[in-house]
C-alpha cells in the first residue's frame, strides 16, 4: 500500500496529460470504462445525501415532541369502556404529574395540557374550528414552541385564571387575515379571551413521525392551566388532564426513566390500560434502526458498482498493455526505468478514475435532487461524507490499475520490440 501511495505522488502533471492524449484516442472504450465508477460514486453520494437528511428532518420532526420528554396520554375510549375503567382508575391527573417528577430519575420539569370540547370559535364574525387546550406554563419549553409576537403565558395568567390566550400562526391568520391579531379578543365557547401572544409556524415536510401526528399546533390555542380548569365545563368521567410531558436530563437515559415511570402510572393507575407512553428518543432510534437498514443495503449496492468499476479499468488497462507492447518495448530500449512503465499506466488510472468520481459526484446529486422531488424525501449534504465517495472512487481505480501497470513494467523489451 506504501508502494502504491508513493507511486501516486510521483505521477506529474506532464504524465498526466499524457494519460488524458491516450484516453482520448480510445473514447468509447474509455466512457464505457467510466460508467461503473460514475453509477458506484453517484449511488453512494445519492444514498448519503438522502440518508443525512432523512436523520436531520427526523431530528428537526422529533424536536416537536422534545427529544428529552417523556409523554404519558391518555386513551380514547368510549364512554361504556371508561365508565368501566373509572371503577379501578381515576384517569390520568396531576397527582400523577407530582408523582412522576418526585420518582422517575433524572425528572427536571413537568407540562400538563387538557383539551378543551370547542362547540364555538368565533372573532368580528368570522367563525374557525380548532383545538384548544389549557395549558401549564412549562408547555412551550416541552414542546418547543416560538413566539412570533407577543408573549406566552405566565404564572400569574394561571394563578388569576385570567382570560388570555395564545393563537397558532395559521389560526390567527384564519380568524385576522388583515395579521392583527394581536390584542384582539376572541370568543370560544361562552367565554371571551384576550390574545397576547402568537407562535411562529414550524413548517413541518411530514404531519407525523413514526405514527405520532406532528404540526397541530398551527392550529391550536393556548389558555392558562386555570383559566380552563375555571371557565369551562368538563364531564365527570374525563381525565383530569389529557397529557404529561416529563423532561428529564439525559435522552440516552430515557429508557431507564420510561420503564419507572411506566411502573408508576400502572401502580397509581391500579393496572388499568387507560393510557399510553410515547418516548421521542425511542422513536428517533427505531427511525435511524430502519435508515441504517437502507444505508447498508445501498453502499452494498454502491460497493458492487465501484468493484465492477474496478474490474473495468483493469480490463482497459491490460488491453491498453497488450495494444502498445511495442511502445513499451521502445521506451525502455531508450533508457525508460521500470518505475516509468509504472508511473505512465498509473497515470491513466489515476484520470479514469479521477473522471469517473467527478461525473459520478454530478450524477449523484442530480439522483438525490429527483428522489427528493418523486418520493417527497429531504436531502442534506455532508462535505466530509462527499469526498470519502471521491476518495473511495479514486482509490478503488488506482488500485485496479496497479496489476496491469506492473504487467506493464515486466515485459521484456525485446521481446515487446519484436511483438506485432
Amino acid at each position: 500500500m506504501k508502494a502504491i501511495f508513493n507511486t501516486v505522488a510521483r505521477i506529474n502533471r506532464a504524465l498526466i496529460m499524457e494519460a488524458v492524449e491516450e484516453l482520448q484516442r480510445r473514447k468509447l472504450r474509455t466512457l464505457l470504462t467510466l460508467l461503473g465508477m460514475i453509477f458506484g460514486v453517484g449511488a453512494i453520494v445519492a444514498m448519503l445525501a438522502v440518508g443525512e437528511g432523512s436523520r436531520r428532518e427526523a431530528l428537526r420532526l422529533v424536536s416537536e415532541l422534545g427529544l428529552n420528554n417523556l409523554i404519558v396520554r391518555t386513551k380514547s375510549l368510549e364512554p361504556d369502556t371508561l365508565r368501566e375503567l373509572r371503577k379501578r382508575s381515576l384517569g390520568l391527573s396531576t397527582g400523577d404529574a407530582d408523582a412522576l417528577v418526585s420518582v422517575v430519575p433524572g425528572a427536571q420539569s413537568v407540562a400538563l395540557e387538557k383539551e378543551i370540547k370547542v362547540d364555538q370559535l368565533a372573532a368580528f364574525g368570522r367563525i374557525a374550528s380548532a383545538q384548544a387546550l389549557a395549558v401549564s406554563i412549562a408547555y412551550a419549553d416541552h414542546a418547543g414552541l416560538t413566539l412570533r409576537e407577543g408573549r406566552w403565558l405566565s404564572a400569574e395568567d394561571s394563578a388569576t385564571s385570567a382570560p388570555v390566550v395564545v393563537l397558532g400562526e395559521r389560526l390567527a391568520n384564519n380568524l385576522f387575515p388583515q395579521g392583527d391579531a394581536l390584542g384582539q379578543r376572541i370568543k370560544l365557547n361562552h367565554v371571551w379571551l384576550e390574545i397576547i401572544g402568537i407562535l411562529r409556524s414550524r413548517s413541518l415536510s411530514k404531519t407525523e413521525f413514526e405514527g405520532i401526528k406532528l404540526g397541530l399546533d398551527d392550529e391550536r390555542l393556548f389558555v392558562p392551566w386555570e383559566t380552563g380548569r375555571t371557565r369551562f365545563r368538563f364531564q365527570n368521567i374525563e381525565d383530569e388532564v389529557d397529557g404529561i410531558s416529563l423532561r428529564i436530563a439525559d435522552a440516552a437515559a430515557a429508557t431507564d426513566a420510561a420503564r419507572v415511570l411506566q411502573a408508576v402510572i400502572e401502580q397509581r393507575h391500579s393496572g388499568a390500560d387507560d393510557t399510553v407512553l410515547i418516548v421521542p428518543a425511542g422513536l428517533y432510534r427505531q427511525h435511524q434502526q430502519t435508515q441504517r437498514i437502507f444505508t447498508i443495503v445501498m453502499s452494498s449496492i454502491a460497493a458492487v458498482s465501484l468493484l465492477v468499476g474496478g474490474i473495468g479499468i483493469m480490463n482497459i488497462m491490460l488491453a491498453n498493455v497488450l495494444e502498445r507492447r511495442r511502445e513499451i518495448g521502445l521506451k525502455r530500449a531508450l533508457g525508460a526505468r521500470r518505475r516509468d512503465v509504472v508511473d505512465q499506466f498509473l497515470a491513466e488510472a489515476l484520470v479514469i478514475a479521477i473522471a469517473g468520481a467527478v461525473l459520478g459526484l454530478l450524477l449523484g446529486i442530480l439522483v438525490a435532487y429527483a428522489i427528493a422531488a418523486l418520493a417527497g424525501w429531504s436531502v442534506a449534504w455532508s462535505p466530509i461524507a462527499m469526498l470519502t465517495a471521491i476518495v473511495a472512487c479514486v482509490a478503488v481505480g488506482v488500485a485496479f490499475g496497479v496489476f496491469p501497470a506492473q504487467k506493464a513494467a515486466d515485459l521484456d523489451p525485446i521481446a515487446a520490440l519484436r511483438s506485432e
